[in-house]
C-alpha cells in the first residue's frame, strides 16, 4: 500500500524518521520531486495507516487507490475503478491538487474526471458538502488518486450556525484609550483589528469627557490601521465578500441617549455586573429577538457607573477578573455567541 502523507512544511523529514520507526519495512520518500510538506510511503504492514495517524507531525493520511502517469486520459483511464467506490444515492466532489508544469488546470481535471464519474454513476455533485470526494494529487509527472468520506475537520459545515447571525446586529462602544501616544496607537490597532475580526455592525469610539485631541488621533489612527490589517486577511481567506466595519466617534453619555430611545439592547460590561451564569437566560432570548445589541466596553476606566441604571444587562464576563482593553471586545462577543447559539438552536428545534 502507498501513502500520500501531508505536514506542515519543513516538517516531513522529522515525520519521515518517525515513520521508519514506526514501519520497520517502509520506503520512504521525502519531499518528492522536491515538494516540501508531503512524503510518499510504501508499506506491507496492514495497520500501517493507524500507525501513521499516531504519528502527531502527520497532517493527513491519504491511501492512494490509484498511481498513473499525470495526464488527463492516464487519469480518466481509472474513472470506471474510481466510480465503483460511489455508490447510488451519494453524492461526490472532484479536488485536485497540481504541483509542476503541466498543460492543463487542476479544474480541467475535476471538470473532465467529475464530468465522467456522473455519467458512470449518476451521482450527484456536491462541492460543499460530499459525501466521498475524489482527491487527485500531481507530483510533477506522476497523479496520485484516494477517495475519502467527509472531512473531520472542516470549517463550514450544515451543523454549525453562521456566528454573523449575531455579530451582524452588534454595534461596540469602545472608550478609547488615552496617554502615551504610542500606547494610544498599540491599543487602537488591537481594536480595530478585533471589531474587524468579529465583523460587527459598526464599531463607535466613545470618550465620556474632554481629551487630548492627538492622543484621540492616535488612537484611531490604530483603529484604522488594525482594522485593514485584519480586512486584507479575511478578503484572501473568506469565500465571501467582507466589508470593512464602520467607524465612527461620538459622545458616550448621547449614544446612551440616543439606543436607549430607539429601545435597543444595552449591555455594559463591567466587574460589579452579574456573572454570566445568573442572566444566560432572560440575555438570550433578548439576543434572539433585539434588533441591535449595544455593547459598552471600557479602557483603563469602566463605564460610569450613572450609565448602569440605563442598562438591560451589567455583565461581569469573568468574576474576580479584569480584562485587558484591547480583550474586551473578543471576550465579550465570545460569551455572548455561545449563549446566543444555545437560544438559536432551541428556536430552530421549536421550528
Amino acid at each position: 500500500m502507498k501513502f500520500l502523507i501531508k505536514t506542515q512544511r519543513g516538517m516531513e523529514a522529522v515525520a519521515a524518521n518517525y515513520i521508519k520507526d514506526a514501519l520497520e519495512d517502509a520506503k520512504v520518500w521525502i519531499a518528492p520531486q522536491g515538494y516540501s510538506g508531503l512524503v510518499l510511503v510504501e508499506s506491507e504492514d496492514k495497520d500501517a495507516e493507524q500507525k501513521l495517524f499516531d504519528i502527531p507531525e502527520i497532517e493527513r493520511v491519504i491511501p492512494v487507490l490509484f498511481e498513473v502517469p499525470a495526464t488527463i486520459e492516464d487519469i480518466l483511464s481509472v474513472s470506471e475503478q474510481i466510480a465503483a467506490y460511489i455508490k447510488e444515492g451519494e453524492s461526490f466532489a472532484v479536488k485536485t491538487k497540481r504541483r509542476g508544469k503541466h498543460g492543463f488546470s487542476s479544474v480541467d481535471v475535476n471538470i473532465a474526471l467529475g464530468g465522467k464519474i456522473k455519467e458512470l454513476t449518476n451521482a450527484e455533485v456536491d462541492l460543499t458538502f460530499p459525501d466521498k470526494t475524489v482527491l487527485v494529487e500531481i507530483i510533477g509527472d506522476r497523479a496520485y488518486i484516494s477517495i475519502t468520506g467527509r472531512e473531520e475537520w472542516k470549517k463550514f459545515t450544515p451543523e454549525k450556525i453562521d456566528a454573523r447571525k449575531l455579530f451582524k446586529k452588534v454595534t461596540i462602544v469602545q472608550m478609547p484609550y488615552w496617554g502615551d501616544y504610542k500606547a494610544c496607537r498599540n491599543f487602537g490597532e488591537k481594536i480595530g483589528r478585533a471589531a474587524q475580526a468579529f465583523e460587527v455592525k459598526e464599531l463607535i469610539i466613545a470618550p465620556k469627557d474632554k481629551m487630548d485631541a492627538y492622543e484621540l488621533m492616535e488612537f484611531i489612527q490604530g483603529v484604522k490601521i488594525g482594522q485593514e490589517s485584519r480586512h486584507q486577511i479575511q478578503r484572501e481567506a473568506y469565500p465571501w465578500k467582507v466589508e470593512k466595519v464602520p467607524v465612527s466617534v461620538w459622545d458616550l453619555y448621547q449614544v446612551v441617549r440616543d439606543k436607549r430611545r430607539n429601545k435597543r439592547l444595552l449591555i455594559i460590561t463591567d466587574p460589579k455586573g452579574n456573572s454570566v451564569s445568573e442572566i444566560k437566560d432572560s440575555l438570550a432570548k433578548d439576543l434572539y429577538y433585539a434588533k441591535e445589541v449595544v455593547v459598552f466596553i471600557g479602557s483603563r476606566e469602566g463605564i460610569p457607573r450613572g450609565l448602569f441604571r440605563y442598562a438591560d444587562y451589567v455583565i461581569d464576563l469573568a468574576p474576580y477578573m479584569t480584562f485587558a482593553t484591547e480583550h474586551g471586545i473578543p471576550a465579550a462577543l465570545i460569551a455572548l455567541w455561545t449563549i446566543y447559539e444555545e437560544e438559536l438552536r432551541k428556536e430552530e428545534g421549536k421550528r
